[in-house]
């Protein structure tokens, strides 16, 4: 059978809108914008390789819609009223629509918070989290912080992209306001319905400045952090997994218009392997499968449920146990999660910077010319190092940068944690 007739082969409606088949590129942080957050020959590059790699959909990697506060120092930006920023945008959106005009563009928007790099930017936080901390922000902040996503939408929106994901997951800002660890009292904290006021009211107020249901919203969602009063916790002060909050949210998003939600699990801040399963224990994908499970259990059957972590399984060399050689595998265990409804679609991350034209590939039927992620996380570690980030096993350009890095600054030891500066 040709790939061509397999699910991941498929298409699928989202909202009123159609992506061509179950591949999602997830948003994958590379830290390579011009100075002041604009586009770089690096970063225009990636794109146009993605675009190329034929996938459904295609999420921008995280940006800022600020310059004052912000994890990575060269991250890519956003910015409402810079009108130079704005074109370049409109230039980037017009010229990959050339390049290919199936793949559905949704933008990542986000604010860092507790995450903000204190060597370069102003940390902030919710309430003091031992091993970041930061500023303490008071309401007009976060009132500020969810117009710049609002406003922000509008833009992309203007221009020509197809829908934005409003990023609540992975220690940022909107999950910072989520997570039960945030028990301070004021508008934001304390109770579920302050603490999701955040998200629900965001999502509200793009549905209303953006009155067109062709446009897609959603949200990246950590289902359980996996760290004392995280996301998905049973309280403030416990790390029991207890999904009831999760759910509402991804319910409660998807009550006030949203079509998808992108599943992730962990924080990778804190706790790296769940959010990114390591090839020493790539079993913690089985966790994202079930959270993906779960979150189609409590949906209805139109809202998109995109499975995150397929990255690891690669084409099988992967180290999982009990497993037959034949499930051993990313487009196995693809086609088996769609076909038997515990996802609608499949992300890729690690691997779409191996190989970001993998979709076309597969749908080619030549998979025997795929670059398989090998799950090194050197990328992670160009990231943390706060340098372009690119794969180090298949593109020259990266292997020579991390080469340069460690005889400059040193082998990076790390347990898998990007909470450095």
């Amino acid at each position: 059978m040709s790939n061509k007739d397999t699910t991941l082969a498929k298409p699928i409606k989202i909202g009123k809108r159609t992506a061509t088949n179950r591949f999602v590129i997830q948003p994958m942080e590379c830290a390579d914008s011009s100075p002041g957050g604009g586009f770089s020959e690096r970063s225009i590059e990636r794109y146009r390789n993605l675009y190329e790699g034929d996938s459904g959909i295609i999420v921008f990697e995280s940006i800022t819609m600020q310059y004052e506060s912000r994890a990575r120092d060269n991250q890519l930006a956003l910015l409402p009223g810079n009108k130079e920023n704005i074109k370049e945008w409109e230039n980037f959106i017009k010229n990959m629509k050339k390049i290919n005009p199936k793949p559905l563009l949704l933008v990542q928007l986000n604010s860092s918070g507790e995450v903000s790099s204190s060597s370069f930017s102003r940390r902030v936080c919710v309430k003091p989290l031992y091993g970041f901390g930061g500023e303490i922000i008071d309401e007009d902040y976060v009132e500020k912080q969810m117009n710049d996503f609002i406003q922000a939408s509008k833009i992309l929106y203007d221009l020509g992209a197809d829908g934005v994901d409003l990023k609540f997951c992975h220690g940022y800002l909107g999950s910072q306001i989520l997570r039960p660890y945030n028990n301070r009292k004021w508008r934001y904290g304390g109770s579920w319905e302050n603490r999701s006021r955040f998200a629900f009211e965001m999502i509200e107020k793009v549905r209303k400045i953006v009155n067109d249901d062709k446009f897609i919203v959603g949200s990246k969602v950590s289902m359980w952090e996996g760290f004392p009063g995280g996301q998905g916790s049973a309280g403030p002060d416990t790390a029991v997994i207890d999904l009831t909050e999760s759910i509402a949210l991804c319910k409660g998003l998807e009550e006030r218009g949203a079509n998808f939600i992108l599943e992730s699990t962990g924080n990778p801040s804190v706790t790296l392997e769940l959010h990114m399963p390591e090839r020493g224990k790539p079993d913690d994908v089985y966790l994202h499968f079930s959270m993906a499970k779960t979150i189609k259990d409590n949906v209805g059957p139109e809202m998109v449920v995109i499975g995150g972590a397929y990255s690891v399984l690669n084409r099988g060399k992967n180290n999982l146990q009990a497993v037959q050689p034949e499930w051993n595998s990313l487009f196995h265990w693809g086609n088996y999660n769609i076909e038997h409804g515990y996802a609608d679609m499949v992300a890729l991350g690690r691997q779409s910077l191996a190989d970001p034209k993998l979709p076309a590939k597969y749908l080619a039927d030549k998979e025997d010319e795929i670059n398989w992620c090998t799950a090194c996380d050197r990328c992670v570690e160009l990231l943390i190092q706060q340098e372009n980030v690119g794969c180090t096993v298949y593109n020259r350009p990266y292997v020579e940068l991390l080469r340069k890095v460690r005889a400059e600054k040193g082998k990076l030891k790390f347990k898998r944690t990007a909470a450095d500066d």
